[in-house]
């Protein structure tokens, strides 16, 4: 028996409170929305052990084709968690970080549709200036431009 490979990562899945802001903000940062539909079922729950679910998610793509962010917004079961305050410590998936072409312009962007900078844009070297963003449903994202090419 042949040991199996990897393929491909497929998608990033965040689960958000409002699918319509949560679009709204990919799509500024440049993800395009390929699709948006409603999941539910005994099926899908076998999948994430929670039971019978209704699940309305949308799912982005990047420019390029290659990555994908799945959202979702449980309608039931209900959420029973919310980590959008923890630190940027803290275990656990954190972030997607995103390579954009101007990060203080995408960052004014962001900010004016009540996004807010955690800390600063700070330069690595002369590599990357880097941030990290909380959007106004204060999912946290990081963005990176590249210098000195």
């Amino acid at each position: 028996m042949s040991k199996s490979k990897l393929l491909r990562m497929d998608n990033v899945g965040i689960v958000v409170e409002s699918l319509d802001e949560a679009i709204s903000f990919f799509t500024e940062i440049g993800l395009k929305l390929e699709g948006r539909g409603t999941v539910e079922g005994e099926w899908a729950g076998r999948i994430t052990g929670l039971g019978d679910q209704r699940v309305e998610i949308a799912m982005m793509i990047t420019p390029d084709g290659h990555s994908r962010l799945e959202l979702s917004r449980f309608i039931t079961p209900p959420v029973i968690s919310d980590h959008r305050t923890a630190p940027v410590n803290a275990l656990g998936y954190l972030r997607v970080m995103f390579t954009v072409e101007d990060i203080a312009e995408l960052v004014t962007r962001l900010t004016k549709q009540g996004a807010r900078l955690v800390g600063e844009i700070v330069q690595y070297e002369n590599i990357y200036r880097l941030c990290y963003i909380r959007s106004k449903d204060g999912l946290l994202i990081g963005l990176a431009e590249e210098i000195g090419r």
